[in-house]
């Protein structure tokens, strides 16, 4: 559904999603999520950033816990990082790895998972993470709106240090145009030879 306008409504005072003049839901009765911390050490050399965790991710207070999602069937590749793995033996092969995980947005409001359904964004406070994590030279977006978002809230907003930034494909169930090999090739690519 394509969203053409968020309204303060007149009767209320309170914002509206609308689609062609027809109100959708109100922002105001739409919880507003949060982020996780990041996953790291202090010798982490690599970031990978997502947008924002999604509804199962939040359910089970895990990275990428979507079962569709492949983010941990890539990592089990790259790092021993398998799905099949206990979570935290999973978190323990991205930071022996020097790989830190997080997510762009600290907070937003957002109904069900998919990234463009997101809004009201507020951005994690990257400039504290880089003076804490001096050795991370990379930064990997996990797809489009990770990267789109950054830009918008982050970059030239916030100190940072000099970082060279590279968006790979979503591993989300969502980005289904593009087969799980070619992903994990990509993704290998970019990163393998930095974990």
């Amino acid at each position: 559904m394509e969203l053409l306008a968020i309204r303060l409504s007149p009767q209320t005072g309170k914002s509206l999603v609308m689609s062609k003049g027809i109100p959708l839901i109100s922002l105001n009765n739409m919880p507003r999520l949060r982020s996780f911390p990041p996953v790291t050490n202090t010798d982490a050399t690599v970031l990978i950033l997502g947008s924002m965790p999604g509804t199962e991710s939040l359910k089970q207070q895990q990275y990428y816990a979507h079962p569709q999602n492949v983010f941990w069937k890539i990592m089990g590749e790259l790092v021993g990082a398998y799905p099949s793995l206990a979570y935290l033996e999973r978190l323990r092969a991205l930071t022996a790895a020097h790989i830190a995980l997080w997510d762009v947005l600290h907070s937003c409001k957002r109904e069900g998972s998919l990234d463009s359904d997101i809004v009201q964004e507020a951005p994690n406070d990257f400039a504290a993470f880089f003076a804490q994590h001096p050795n991370i030279a990379r930064v990997f977006f996990n797809g489009a709106k990770a990267e789109q978002s950054f830009k918008r809230f982050v970059l030239g907003k916030q100190k940072l240090p000099p970082l060279e930034f590279v968006r790979l494909p979503s591993t989300s169930p969502a980005h289904a145009g593009m087969r799980y090999e070619e992903k994990l090739k990509i993704w290998s690519e970019a990163i393998g030879s930095d974990g």
